[in-house]
């Protein structure tokens, strides 16, 4: 079975959140978002390494609140730098020998499905590049300034990007060291890779795959995962934990 290492970016500075806590230790129903992303990956067969990127400025809080969950849950921190391409090109520089693919996910998207990690990750051993994504379903309309429209743009073959994106190593590792010859805004890394010449394939992907940007998103992604039937971890969080905080910090209900 091919192995995955991956990659969480929690570096960001969560600007758009309007809170004095970042995004990705915020309290999503019991857990900090980033464990509750962290937990759909750490117990596949198929995950030999798990990172997380934290920024510079969050080690004393990180250590201080989450030391016990990254000792038991077998995860490796690496600090980031000022952008999340940065952020990631750090994260690569300890990928283990092990790992033929790398996955990268936002720490911030915890509503991906097990069926899309599923999906995705083969998608990736068939072609060496994927990444989840979801058709665009409205009208899309370009603006100016002003924001007087300015034209219809035609949302055939458009796809809002999301992740997982997941690569054969050996890519991503190249696309990464030559990342200063993309005269795009790296906005994403299926860009960089895309750039050196290679094919990257959509698999389709939920929109309820939500990246949490705002506060709004953070109630929606608690709506999203409540909705499901118990996708609670089959583990503790860390040995510490009761089974309340186990099942997301409140006393369980098997049909809750």
């Amino acid at each position: 079975m091919s192995q995955f290492a991956v990659i969480l970016p929690a570096a960001g500075k969560s600007s758009r959140f309007g809170d004095k806590e970042k995004k990705p230790f915020a309290n999503l129903d019991g857990r900090a978002v980033w464990l509750r992303t962290a937990e759909l990956f750490v117990n596949r067969k198929d995950v030999c390494q798990m990172i997380l990127v934290i920024a510079a400025e969050d080690q004393e809080l990180f250590e201080r609140r989450y030391r016990p969950n990254i000792v038991f849950l077998n995860i490796k921190v690496v600090l980031g730098g000022p952008e999340r391409w940065d952020s990631v090109a750090r994260a690569l520089e300890h990928v283990n020998d092990q790992a033929e693919f790398v996955a990268v996910h936002d720490a911030v998207r915890p509503c991906v499905t097990p069926e899309s990690i599923d999906a995705v990750f083969a998608a990736a051993r068939q072609h060496g590049a994927a990444i989840l994504a979801t058709p665009i379903p409205d009208t899309i309309k370009k603006v100016d300034s002003s924001k007087r429209i300015e034209a219809t743009v035609s949302r055939e073959g458009l796809w809002l990007a999301q992740t997982p994106q997941v690569f054969r190593r050996d890519w991503l590792c190249e696309a990464y060291a030559r990342r200063s010859e993309c005269r795009e805004k790296i906005t994403d890394d299926a860009l960089l890779v895309e750039a050196m010449g290679k094919p990257v394939y959509v698999v389709n992907s939920p929109a309820t795959n939500i990246k949490i940007t705002t506060r709004a998103d953070l109630a929606l992604a608690e709506a999203v995962l409540k909705s499901r039937p118990d996708s609670r971890p089959n583990r503790p969080a860390h040995p510490f934990a009761d089974e309340a905080e186990m099942w997301g910090g409140r006393p369980t209900r098997r049909n809750e």
